[in-house]
């Protein structure tokens, strides 16, 4: 069961550097769970918001759906005590569901929803996709806009309205414009994460516009560097 309520997860996870760790395998491509448990272990002795197991650079799209909650079960059980682990779901909708029940399962902190299998999508198709994902589960559920899952402010606002465990929308497009119509929009109703690669490179001007953090990919090889370079951009600090 989750230590986190929907809503304090997206606090916490909007006030704190966040990644993605990578998840390790063996030469036989299986995976290495006790390379990646000691991996996990150490990286949750940093102050972080929180770490995505099997995320978009731990490999969420070369595993199975066991396999990936196979990936998420050892991040929880290797996690230390208040290190919020969110999980992906995403392909199509009810895989998508089967992908956040057994998140739920292991005991995941909240869902990263991936793009659905489509190579295109409507409007009135994604806020179906990500709604079915949040009535599935208890847990809090941050969409990800990138690729065909490009969302629009009024989508969001209308998801926000019937999902009380919609708590956060992470940017991998990049375009101001849309994600100032989101912010704009929804205000406080959501924590806004950056996703666009070497998200430092950007942190400054998305935190202008209400992007308290973004996931560190920098984390995994330099935490300490990571870190003070967040809390850098966080105090406005040059």
């Amino acid at each position: 069961m989750s230590s986190f309520s929907p809503g304090e997860l997206g606090r916490r996870v909007g006030n704190g550097l966040l990644s993605f760790p990578v998840t390790h395998f063996a030469a036989d491509l299986s995976f290495d769970e006790d390379a990646y448990r000691d991996n996990i272990a150490r990286l949750g002795t940093y102050e972080v918001g929180g770490l995505f197991a099997a995320g978009g650079t731990g490999e969420f799209f070369s595993l199975t759906p066991a396999e990936v909650e196979q990936v998420v079960a050892a991040a929880v059980r290797s996690a230390p005590e208040g290190t919020p682990i969110l999980a992906p779901a995403g392909y199509g909708t009810r895989t998508a569901c089967e992908l956040a029940l057994a998140a739920e399962r292991v005991g995941a902190d909240g869902i990263l929803l991936f793009p659905p299998y489509l190579t295109e999508a409507s409007q009135e198709g994604l806020a179906a996709h990500v709604e079915a994902v949040c009535r599935a589960t208890s847990l809090g559920v941050i969409v990800y806009g990138r690729a065909n899952g490009v969302y629009a402010a009024e989508t969001l606002a209308r998801i926000a309205e019937t999902c009380p465990n919609l708590v956060g929308y992470k940017d991998g497009i990049g375009d101001i414009d849309a994600i100032t119509r989101i912010h704009t929009r929804l205000g406080d109703r959501l924590t806004y994460v950056g996703g666009l690669p070497t998200a430092e490179m950007f942190a400054l001007p998305y935190l202008e516009l209400g992007v308290t953090t973004y996931s560190s990919a920098v984390f995994n090889f330099l935490p300490e560097l990571a870190l003070a370079f967040y809390g850098a951009v966080r105090e406005h600090r040059r």
